[in-house]
């Protein structure tokens, strides 16, 4: 599967690397995290940012306009502590934390998928059936982790004010991860023709 493999460079190659130094860099991270004081290694962020709420004129200080100009300026909410509560800290972390999940794990899928297609080949059903895997935790994974972020910031908006716009925070906080999608969808399509060509492989070599 020699040209299989080099079909598959520099990619390869430099997906593993880039796995692998991610992975080092959050165990340092933590472990740092541990004994280092003043290190908040891991801690969410505690303050939102209304930007729906944002206003604009031209008597806006500090900042000077010309006629005809104005700024916009948005107000951004956080607790008086640094850290937060527990509560807001964790809200936090989960505002941040589910998007390297999905970056670990689909870095893990594409370096998996990668090393066996070089080693097995490309135009096999279980490379096929990877691809598929691949498509399906950056399809689902993006709308899954944008949800929960959303979620989590409308949560933490209102444990910082009681005013109406924490009502239906989340649904501002909200963006649709159009490239991780159309990724996904073109995944997905790739793997049926890649399940494709390996089935045409395999009734060539029943006819050879």
């Amino acid at each position: 599967m020699s040209e299989d493999r080099k079909l598959l460079q520099p990619l390869t190659g430099v997906v593993s690397v880039v796995l692998r130094v991610l992975l080092g860099t959050l165990v340092v991270g933590f472990v740092l995290s541990l004994f280092v004081d003043g290190m908040h290694w891991g801690r969410g962020d505690v303050c939102v940012t209304a930007d729906w709420t944002g206003t604009s004129g031209s008597d806006f200080r500090p900042y000077e306009t010309l006629p005809g100009a104005g700024v916009n300026y948005t107000p951004t909410f956080c607790p008086l502590e640094p850290t937060g509560t527990g509560w807001q800290q964790f809200l936090g972390v989960m505002r941040t934390a589910p998007v390297t999940v999905l970056l670990v794990g689909g870095l893990f899928l594409l370096d998996r998928l990668l090393r066996l297609a070089a080693r097995d080949g490309v135009h096999t059903p279980e490379t096929a059936t990877r691809l598929r895997v691949l498509g399906w935790w950056l399809l689902l994974g993006s709308l899954v982790v944008e949800t929960a972020a959303s979620v989590a910031g409308g949560l933490l908006l209102s444990t910082l004010t009681d005013d109406e716009v924490a009502g239906a925070a989340w649904t501002q906080l909200w963006s649709a991860p159009y490239l991780a999608v159309l990724t996904g969808l073109g995944l997905l399509t790739f793997a049926r023709i890649v399940g494709a060509s390996a089935l045409l492989r395999d009734e060539l070599d029943a006819v050879v």
